[in-house]
């Protein structure tokens, strides 16, 4: 995995494989990037440091150890 953050934009990018990306769908401050096969190439998240802090902070807060759903 490629992790790249551009300041000026603040935009984060998450590079999960190397394929190919035939489309996009925006998911909220996110969007997924698909190869043609529908499997996920590249993750861009918008204001990523807001959405990043946010989180964070909710992590935080979570009492159960076990999965923390985040919704933003």
């Amino acid at each position: 995995m490629k992790i790249s953050y551009n300041r000026d934009e603040d935009i984060m990018l998450l590079e999960v494989t190397q394929d190919r990306i035939d489309f996009a769908e925006e998911m909220g401050p996110i969007v997924v990037h698909f190869s043609e096969a529908g499997k996920p190439v590249l993750l861009e998240i918008m204001d990523a440091s807001e959405f990043i802090a946010f989180a964070a902070k909710s992590t935080i807060k979570a009492r159960d150890a076990e999965l923390v759903e985040i919704n933003y």
